[in-house]
């Protein structure tokens, strides 16, 4: 198993605070004065954009930056989480594979 990109985790946070405000992809574009197809790709986690167009998509979706970066820190947590319990299983049956 491996870890989601960090780009992918915020990608996921800004649609889902997109979608959540009733926004399209075109209203947002025209709020932040970032083409759509650009944040098309970054929805999807296909661009690694500077940390100055994330700040004004948050701006442009009316929530502060540093709740975005929580929200992404926080699926970043489950992430880990889940990648350390998958070893910590892999692990446990190695043992028992070297046991028997």
């Amino acid at each position: 198993m491996t870890m989601t990109p960090m780009r992918q985790l915020m990608g996921e946070v800004l649609r889902t605070r997109r979608l959540a405000q009733g926004l399209t992809l075109r209203d947002l574009s025209s709020k932040a004065l970032v083409s759509l197809s650009y944040i098309s790709e970054i929805e999807r986690g296909q661009k690694e954009p500077s940390s100055e167009l994330l700040a004004a998509l948050a701006e442009a979706l009316e929530i502060p930056w540093s709740n975005v970066l929580l929200q992404v820190s926080a699926l970043l947590e489950l992430d880990e989480a889940a990648e350390l319990a998958t070893v910590a299983e892999l692990s446990a049956s190695d043992v028992a594979m070297s046991a028997a």
